[in-house]
């Protein structure tokens, strides 16, 4: 009941008109970049960031919030209607609805792909709105110890298990723990890697290097090598924007199923959305296997409701991690974090006390924003796909300005236009060499965490290192994450003897 109270206040606080508007401007700045290849939330995000300085915080938060969900509804529309999805959350959802739309069922495959966002979203938020408060709770116990060892999980998880390739994955995360120790040691008072440069004494700033790995990154990128889109054929929808009774009852099983493969990944620091929504389709296409008459491979309704079920309830539940444990999971989460802490607030048990309308005005407009962006991507999905139109040059140009002047604004500093240029092609260099960028902006943002509590650890123990692995806690953490290693390990064995099986099977039918 105590939770209910809080609720309506909460809701009480978002249904302001003001707070109101900006729930609608993320929603519709979230769609805009989840329908143009490149671009994501976890970019829009980093482009607000300069921007909202001047704004309060809750309504900062519940456009990001808007931006955040609505990008997770904009890529399906890019990958349906093109085969080009914007992210990699979206792929799963391409590959059956991209073929419901080569069968004329475009406009059925986007009211799925719409509601199956809203459910998933919509189950996620009521999950959040009870589990947060528990969360927040249980990370009141945790000491430097136990804060440490969640860092880790997350820089192993992000790093190792998600990415294909480990190498690359950690040498990403390590670029970003490099760059987050530059500057002014807070305890000893020596500059470190700051190569006698002043300007380097107060660090890199988090939204230099988020913008630039992000944004200025992904111009650069689209600019030299990009050219997926030119061959590209757009499908326009036609017929009912909506689902007759029988669609309906063939999609609602897979969205509920969907729905509770995604919930447990908001908690895991396992890069997004993307292992959920790829669970979900392969359950669904084993599902389909056992039919009569199977229909994957043809334009499978189901194939399309559970990946997007479970990439909308998996973002839900991680803006509760984010929250109660101030745990990102995923790139957008890092610079969420990093914005929560512009305005001199920590995620964890004590936003819950110190910023109790904040966080309930937060988690009521969850529910406020999947009904905009149902509203606004059910019946109107081909309406965003014009913002295809645009010519390419004049949006990436567009990006590249407002990345500079966002920047300078902030800061009114020229060497941080320089930082900005210099991390944008770093970013650059690891999309064209396939390095992953979550795990660089997950370790700049949890480095500072994991140093500071790793040195308050020691301290407390007289310099013993073994505090940290001494809790029943923190043991935990390095145990589920042993766990989550073998069974990535594990995975890619079999997936490599799969693909090997398969290349020789088809060499002996040549």
């Amino acid at each position: 009941m105590d939770v209910l109270q809080l609720l309506a206040e909460g809701f009480a606080g978002a249904l302001t008109w003001q707070n109101l508007v900006w729930v609608l401007i993320g929603c519709l700045l979230g769609t805009a970049v989840g329908v143009m290849p490149g671009l994501g939330s976890s970019m829009a995000v980093a482009l607000l960031l300069p921007v909202t300085f001047s704004l309060e915080p809750t309504a900062a938060f519940i456009m990001f919030a808007g931006v955040y969900f609505g990008g997770l509804f904009g890529d399906s529309t890019m990958g349906i209607l093109m085969n080009t999805p914007g992210q990699a959350s979206a792929i799963a959802s391409t590959i059956e609805g991209h073929k419901m739309a080569r069968n004329g069922r475009a406009a059925q495959a986007l009211a799925t792909a719409a509601i199956g966002a809203f459910i998933g979203g919509f189950i996620g938020s009521i999950v959040v709105v009870f589990l947060a408060p528990a969360l927040a709770d249980f990370s009141s116990r945790f000491g430097p110890a136990e804060f440490f060892a969640l860092a880790v999980f997350a820089f192993v998880a992000t790093s190792s298990v998600v990415t294909d390739n480990v190498i690359k994955g950690l040498t990403s995360l390590f670029i970003g723990l490099g760059i987050a120790v530059i500057g002014v040691d807070g305890v000893s008072g020596a500059p470190r890697f700051t190569m006698g440069s002043p300007n380097l004494f107060d660090g890199v700033s988090l939204v230099t290097v988020t913008v630039a790995i992000l944004a200025l990154g992904e111009v650069i990128y689209v600019a030299c090598l990009e050219r997926h889109m030119k061959d590209k054929a757009l499908i326009k929808p036609s017929g009912r924007p909506w689902l007759s009774r029988a669609e309906f009852r063939e999609a609602a099983p897979a969205w509920f199923r969907g729905t509770a493969i995604g919930l447990p990944f908001g908690v895991v620091p396992a890069g997004g959305s993307e292992i959920p929504t790829f669970l979900a389709y392969g359950l669904e296409k084993r599902l389909d296997a056992r039919r009569a008459r199977p229909t994957f491979g043809t334009g499978a309704i189901r194939g399309l409701a559970a990946p997007e079920a479970a990439g909308n309830s998996t973002t839900s539940m991680a803006m509760g991690a984010l929250l109660a444990l101030g745990l990102p999971i995923s790139a957008t989460a890092a610079i969420m974090l990093a914005a929560f802490r512009q305005y001199g607030l920590q995620p964890g048990p004590l936003l819950f006390e110190r910023a109790p309308e904040l966080v309930w005005a937060l988690l009521a407009s969850f529910f406020i924003a999947m009904i905009v962006l149902l509203i606004l991507n059910l019946p109107f999905a081909m309406l965003w796909a014009k913002l295809l139109l645009i010519p390419r040059p004049y949006l990436y140009a567009g990006i590249t300005l407002f990345c500079a002047l966002g920047i300078y604004a902030t800061s009114g500093s020229v060497f941080d236009l320089l930082m900005l240029l210099g991390i944008g092609l770093l970013g650059f260099l690891m999309r064209a060499l396939d390095y992953p960028l979550a795990p660089l902006i997950i370790g700049m943002v949890l480095g500072p965490l994991a140093e500071t509590s790793l040195r308050d650890a020691a301290m407390s123990a007289n310099g013993d290192f073994s505090v940290l692995v001494q809790g029943p806690i923190s043991l935990t953490l390095y145990a589920i994450l042993a766990v989550v290693l073998v069974l990535a390990v594990r995975g890619r064995i079999v997936a490599r003897a799969q693909a090997k099986a398969e290349a020789k099977k088809a060499s002996v039918e040549a």
